[in-house]
């Protein structure tokens, strides 16, 4: 057909109406046409929503300062509530020391208002003072205050920035020193984890309530141990450390922490539930985030095992939200989530794990979309809003700041400018900026948050400032959870000891780039990269909110689009190994002879009754074991196997020693173009011609590992200079009869509609060597077929062989039979990249911690390739 022939042309026409279609927002009115995003629109943007924050914070500064908050109804101030003392809604947060100048110091910075920042700094250095008779909670006080004095002096003191003040002598570090003094007594319980609330004059009252929060008693280590390093008391590092460190050693047997906690006995107080929300968010955001500011690796451990836990027992099973669960058994406690857990989105993005990201913010895309806001708690069963308040909180908004910074895709500013004109609409009043009491009725609330102005509209704005100086900003860099920059010069930052660093010398953790989705075009034909809004999955999220169709929606629909309800990939899995497969009791306490530590990881010489935890890599390759036995493996560490009971198993089967079969193999797959003026670089726009990937070859017929084997018939597949590989576009899973022959090359097919082995024999009956599958996944699978199925096939199978190719390579490869069938330049190769042909004799076990242990073979499990380990046997 002609028009094949014209494929680049086509994709050209695909492409520009593909970018044509961003030119609608999602709820756009048909027939208007709105402007795509040009860097001039974003400007435009950005220069609003710095409007808007001017509006709150010069109405602050006109209506309440010095009080703490801004009642922008009424057009004044307001402070605690003297009145009623147990008023904690209020009395938590203001606590008569200017609690919105100070939460918005390093707000000017990020809008870039020297001026303004100067100003500020000296009215909070002039007005505040911190002998007050009040009774703030800690937790609030240190994240919006010690944070807000602790950000604004790194910028004030710090030369060679625009936002260094020459006459400043440090006063907000010492206030701060003063601020985290008083806080200080809060710490002396048995267990060091602190009261919730302390008057700042007087100290704990007698009578003060022992229970609080894992979240308010465990997210003080930024701040803390950043003033400790700034000023050289360490005594604020060692409080939040020991806090911390109360709560994560009081964990469930199932790595969950709850979130509610007896400070002065350490129980876990009812009803003992675990998430990702209200009571434990700060405590998971700080683990990642201290251990991003510091480079300490226990907070990486802790953040590594508790997301982990999460990701198996919290997580629903479309992926889409986490829910509230036992912390001792991982049952389904509640059915609801919280407004404050759509910041886990962007802590994901932080971590590295995008995917997941971007499935978990399309919920509450969808939640914003229906009430105009994110309600305080939503229950997903009767998909019905519980508590319709929406105080302009910034987690959503934080997390389409993280997410667009990774994928820059359009569709998050498009979300930008409706959260923009939503607040611009509904919350914006005469004096200020004013929460929403009623989501439904859009009644408003007489108040002013301070976190709007030092959070909300601060990651609005950035969403829209691509120069900012915080987007080109390598260095450890943290926004706490108050929405405040941190960051440590190398002065301040402790060095490891000496045992740590031979411990954890090979961390290396994974942070893969994001990928846009890819549809596969039909019958082999080119396919396209899309957006988040293409995704196949992206409607269901309106289903699971209800919400409804918008004007624009349609827009983005196709008669051949489709719908899928997504099923997620176990995140991690434990197993009690056995060598011969069958079950054993579990080794509680496995001895040195056993398991021990070497320089790099762990040597295993029995791995009988060894519980093992394997956790999914977030780049997608594989899992990593990330526990044996009671030892953590850390990432970056590996795990030997040197079990010898291992190697007599392996060997009384039907192959020998010689013959045993390698579970993966390198295929070097490559265009071989028909002359020179044809040719093009292995790498060209992102076209791969010419690659060697890691395939996973089938545990039955041919052996790709032994070419010549020591009995039967030799293989064909791969061998000598290559066999060519093709496909049949009226076949594309292979399991049809095929209607023309093959000299000997190897076939490719898509996985699903039958067996692997039916497919290798249907490609060895017209003569194929052999078959490459391309998986649905990127897990690694082992072909196997039944010993029935296989007394029947017999020897036949000899001398072909079946390989599976994860998800991602199979693109590759395909996008190379693109290339070479649409512009006839060269036929497909592929070959066997040096496989065995000499007896190999088992590694030994080299004596000596330093030693480089041998060997390339890694573990499986149920299929799944253990990329941090290592066969010696």
């Amino acid at each position: 057909m002609n028009w094949l022939l014209r494929w680049p042309e086509i994709f050209l026409a695909v492409l520009v109406a593909a970018f044509e279609t961003y030119r609608f927002g999602p709820a756009s009115t048909p027939g208007v046409v709105h402007a795509i995003w040009t860097p001039q629109r974003k400007l435009e943007m950005r220069n609003q929503v710095r409007d808007l924050w001017y509006h709150g914070y010069t109405s602050y500064m006109r209506f309440a300062f010095p009080l703490d908050e801004l009642a922008p109804l009424s057009c004044m101030g307001r402070g605690p509530d003297w009145h009623i003392p147990e008023n904690i809604a209020y009395n938590d947060v203001a606590g008569n020391f200017s609690l919105t100048l100070i939460d918005s110091l390093d707000t000017l910075v990020v809008l870039n208002d020297r001026a303004g920042f100067e100003d500020a700094v000296r009215q909070v250095i002039n007005s505040v003072s911190f002998d007050v008779d009040t009774k703030p909670q800690i937790f609030e006080t240190n994240i919006r205050v010690l944070g807000g004095l602790l950000s604004g002096h790194l910028f004030a003191s710090r030369p060679g920035q625009p936002f260094h003040l020459p006459w400043y002598r440090g006063e907000l570090l010492t206030m701060a020193h003063d601020l985290g003094q008083r806080f200080l007594p809060a710490f002396s319980t048995p267990t060091g984890l602190p009261y919730a609330r302390i008057n700042l004059r007087h100290g704990i009252p007698a009578g003060e309530s022992i229970e609080t929060c894992t979240a308010g008693a465990g997210s003080l280590i930024l701040e803390f141990a950043t003033l400790s390093r700034l000023t050289g008391d360490p005594r604020f590092e060692k409080a939040a450390h020991k806090a911390f460190f109360a709560l994560w050693n009081r964990r469930s047997d199932i790595e969950l922490v709850g979130n509610r906690v007896n400070a002065w006995t350490g129980d876990w107080m009812y009803p003992q539930v675990s998430s990702v929300g209200a009571g434990v968010d700060s405590f998971l955001e700080y683990a990642l985030k201290w251990y991003i500011l510091s480079g300490e690796h226990e907070f990486l451990d802790v953040w590594n095992e508790s997301y982990a836990a999460i990701m198996r027992y919290s997580r629903s099973l479309d992926g889409l939200w986490y829910r509230q669960v036992h912390m001792t058994t991982g049952d389904m406690a509640y059915n609801t989530m919280d407004s404050l857990s759509a910041f886990w989105p962007g802590l994901q993005v932080l971590a590295g794990d995008i995917e997941s990201a971007i499935k978990t913010h399309m919920l509450y895309w969808q939640l914003w979309k229906r009430h105009g806001g994110i309600p305080e708690v939503w229950d997903m069963s009767y998909k019905q809003a519980t508590s319709l308040q929406y105080p302009l909180r910034p987690e959503f908004i934080e997390s389409t700041w993280y997410l667009y910074r990774a994928t820059r895709d359009p569709m998050y500013l498009d979300i930008g400018k409706t959260v923009f004109s939503d607040l611009l609409l509904r919350a914006k009043v005469e004096c200020g900026i004013a929460g929403i009491q009623d989501l439904r009725s859009g009644a408003l609330e007489d108040r002013m948050e301070s976190f709007v102005l030092s959070e909300t509209l601060k990651y609005l704005y950035l969403l829209f400032d691509e120069d900012n100086p915080l987007h080109s900003d390598d260095s450890n860099y943290v926004f706490t959870t108050e929405g405040h920059i941190l960051s440590l010069e190398r002065k301040y930052l402790k060095p490891p000891s000496a045992m740590l660093r031979q411990l954890r010398r090979a961390e290396s953790p994974q942070c893969p780039a994001y990928e846009p989705p890819y549809f596969v075009g039909a019958d082999y034909m080119p396919g396209l990269y899309v957006g988040v809004r293409s995704r196949a999955d992206f409607d269901y999220a309106r289903f699971l909110v209800s919400t409804a169709l918008s004007d624009g929606d349609e827009m983005w629909w196709h008669p051949n689009g489709w719908c899928t309800i997504p099923v997620v990939d176990h995140f991690t899995q434990e197993f009690i190994l056995s060598v011969d497969g069958k079950t054993v009791v579990e080794d509680t306490s496995p001895s040195l002879e056993k398991i021990y530590a070497v320089s790099d990881g762990f040597m295993v010489k029995s791995i009988t009754g060894i519980r093992t935890r394997i956790v999914s890599r977030l780049d997608g390759k594989g899992y990593d074991v990330s526990k044996l036995g009671p030892h953590i493996v850390h990432t970056g560490q590996t795990v030997y196997i040197n079990d010898t009971t291992l190697a007599t198993t392996l060997g009384g089967g039907k192959e020998t020693q010689t013959e045993r079969r390698r579970v993966d193999v390198q295929l070097r797959i490559f265009i071989d173009f028909v002359d020179a003026s044809s040719y093009i670089p292995s790498i060209v726009g992102g076209l791969v011609s010419d690659a060697v990937f890691t395939a996973y070859s089938g545990l039955f017929a041919g052996n790709p590992s032994i070419p010549v084997p020591a009995r039967g018939r030799s293989l064909r597949f791969g061998q000598g200079e290559g066999v060519g590989l093709v496909r049949d576009v009226a076949n594309p899973t292979g399991c049809q009869a095929y209607t023309q022959t093959f000299a000997d090359e190897a076939i490719l097919v898509r996985r699903g509609g039958c067996t692997f082995l039916e497919k290798l024999m249907r490609a060895h009956e017209v003569g194929a060597s052999g078959v490459v599958v391309i998986s649905d996944s990127e897990v690694a699978v082992n072909p196997s077929a039944s010993v029935e199925d296989l007394k029947d096939v017999g020897n036949s199978l000899d001398d072909v062989a079946v390989v599976v190719l994860r998800k991602s390579d199979g693109r590759q490869v395909s996008a190379m039979l693109d290339m070479a069938e649409d512009h006839h330049v060269g036929r497909v190769v592929l070959v066997l990249e040096n496989p065995q042909r000499d007896t190999a004799s088992p590694e030994q076990e080299p004596a000596g911690e330093q030693s480089r242990f041998a060997g390339n073979s890694m573990l499986y499990i149920n299929g799944h390739a253990l990329l941090n380990t290592r066969l010696l046997v």
